[in-house]
């Protein structure tokens, strides 16, 4: 198997890569001029939104795992360039190219409602209106019409593995005025690579899989694990399922996280 991944030098990537290939998958990372990769992965140079970079990175490949996005600008340009117009891209690069490949979109769960009056699940309707999620759902819609064997991961809030993700979420929650009671699926990055690892399988095909540990932990909490001094409020929470997803089609599938909370990466010192 050789497994092309986008997006290899970001928060993800470069975790993912160093456990595929620890497992002894052949990968190759799709970068940019002048960046680096793990050791062990073939560097192919390109940009997905450079199409004629694309047929060398996707030659002969058995999976693509498309990584690559933009989220935290306001540059909202830029977002839908990259992740719908780039995913556009990609899609046509591998289906002529390298058409019996399969393709494993990392997608998001913010692409579910802040009113939702349950969990985000698969088959809920989904219109996001700012532009990261709204990018995310076209760039879903452009693989579903593709003639490719496609895999959707709805992907959390990731952390672990000292990536300092965990230790800026309560600046950046309390900057948005979250509550301190409200509750987010989660994910380490041990488990994102036991997902995709899964999904390569063909675990995943032709569906849309929600991804997260077994406990969607507060604010509150998650600051107090980083030594951050969150806000108390004993306000009623307005909306309680935002952020958090129902995870039972994953479960179905066989996915099983290996590090189940917080917690447990805590106690294992995994954070």
């Amino acid at each position: 198997m050789t497994v092309l991944v986008t997006g290899g030098t970001g928060l993800v990537g470069p975790r993912l890569l160093g456990r595929l290939t620890a497992a002894g998958v052949e990968c190759r990372a799709l970068v940019r001029p002048g960046r680096d990769v793990p050791e062990g992965v073939r560097r192919v140079e390109g940009d997905v939104l450079s199409p004629e970079s694309l047929p060398a990175a996707v030659e002969a490949v058995t999976a693509v795992i498309h990584l690559a996005a933009v989220f935290r600008t306001r540059d909202d340009e830029q977002i839908w360039a990259v992740n719908r117009d780039g995913t556009r891209n990609l899609i046509a690069a591998v289906e002529k190219h390298a058409p019996q490949a399969r393709f494993l979109l990392a997608s998001t769960s913010h692409v579910y409602g802040a009113d939702s009056t349950h969990p985000g699940r698969e088959d809920d309707p989904v219109a996001p209106t700012l532009a990261y999620p709204a990018s995310k759902i076209e760039a879903e819609q452009l693989l579903r019409a593709s003639g490719l064997t496609w895999g959707i991961l709805r992907l959390p809030f990731i952390y672990g593995d000292r990536d300092g993700h965990l230790e800026s979420l309560p600046e950046l929650a309390a900057g948005m005025g979250w509550h301190p009671a409200q509750r987010l699926s989660v994910c380490h990055h041990a488990d994102i690579a036991t997902a995709f690892a899964l999904a390569l399988t063909g675990a995943f095909d032709n569906r849309t899989v929600n991804i997260a540990d077994e406990s969607p932990l507060s604010i509150y909490e998650m600051s107090q694990l980083v030594g951050y001094s969150y806000g108390s409020s004993a306000e009623p929470l307005r909306q309680p399922w935002r952020g958090q997803m129902d995870v039972s089609l994953a479960r179905s599938l066989g996915f099983t996280p290996t590090i189940s909370t917080i917690y447990e990466a805590v106690r294992s010192g995994a954070l």
